[in-house]
């Protein structure tokens, strides 16, 4: 089935820009997501997604209402959410297997519908800039394409990447959008940056980070905090150069609920 755009089909362009000439609703949701300004947002029923990393919940879950992801320059934050029952997917891509990571996404949203329920997948794309290497049209281009060979209809709804996520400041070029959240209950997305990014923040930048064969994909676009985020994470390696085998003893998870005050809190320890 193809993705759609106000109901019609879409003919993949060569870029974003492209595709939203051809679609002034996508121009004009892009233009107001650009105009927004940045929410902190703190941890009350926050899930903060890492690099990498994959979220689903749906307005049913009484601990996590706002699913968010930040520190995106050539990644891309993509929301996929069933508009009957409300489940919502949150992916932080950095196009280290889109091809793997679309099917990922729409198998985790099936997992909380109901085939038969009315409302159909609507997805939102936002992130990238437009970058010397060219990693983020690639980016935009590998998402749409995946989430155009699936099975099912898939409404794009918002289209906010690359170019035109892009300004230029001192001939060098940077995102304009960094960080979004999805509030479950309500739909909304909106720009958003995050203080709390638990539970496990060093650990879970840790797995990124060993995953991946760079430091930055675009150094000079990265928000201010980025060196010491690398800083922290690379003493963190130092510290634990084998995690699994100390912060996992017996293969065990660590597991986390939110507490009275939204902060995260550990239920359960390795070996109990």
């Amino acid at each position: 089935m193809p993705l759609l755009v106000d109901g019609r089909r879409v003919r993949l362009p060569r870029s974003a820009a492209e595709l939203v000439r051809a679609h002034p609703l996508l121009e004009e949701r892009a233009r107001l997501l650009r105009g927004q300004s940045v929410q902190q947002v703190g941890p009350q029923g926050l899930l903060y997604v890492q690099q990498r990393e994959l979220a689903v919940t749906s307005p049913k879950d009484g601990s996590i209402s706002i699913l968010g992801s930040d520190d995106a320059t050539t990644c891309h934050i993509v929301v996929l959410r069933h508009t009957g029952n409300g489940a919502t997917c949150l992916t932080h891509c950095d196009g280290t297997d889109t091809k793997a990571e679309v099917p990922l996404i729409m198998s985790s949203i099936k997992s909380f519908s109901d085939h038969a329920q009315c409302g159909r997948l609507e997805v939102h794309l936002v992130g990238g800039f437009s970058d010397d290497r060219q990693l983020s049209q690639k980016l935009t281009h590998q998402l749409l394409s995946e989430f155009d060979k699936q099975d099912d209809d898939i409404h794009l709804v918002t289209l906010c990447v690359t170019e035109l996520n892009d300004r230029e400041e001192n001939e060098n070029h940077f995102p304009i959008i960094y960080g979004i959240a999805v509030n479950i209950k309500t739909a909304e997305i909106y720009r958003a940056s995050f203080q709390d990014r638990g539970p496990e923040e060093q650990l879970r930048a840790a797995r990124a980070l060993a995953g991946g064969p760079n430091l930055s994909t675009s150094p000079l676009a990265e928000p201010p905090h980025f060196v010491e985020h690398i800083r922290s994470t690379l003493m963190f390696l130092k510290k634990f150069p084998s995690p699994a085998n100390i912060l996992f003893p017996g293969n065990k998870a660590l597991l986390y609920k939110k507490n009275e005050d939204g902060l995260w809190e550990k239920i359960s320890s390795p070996g109990s």
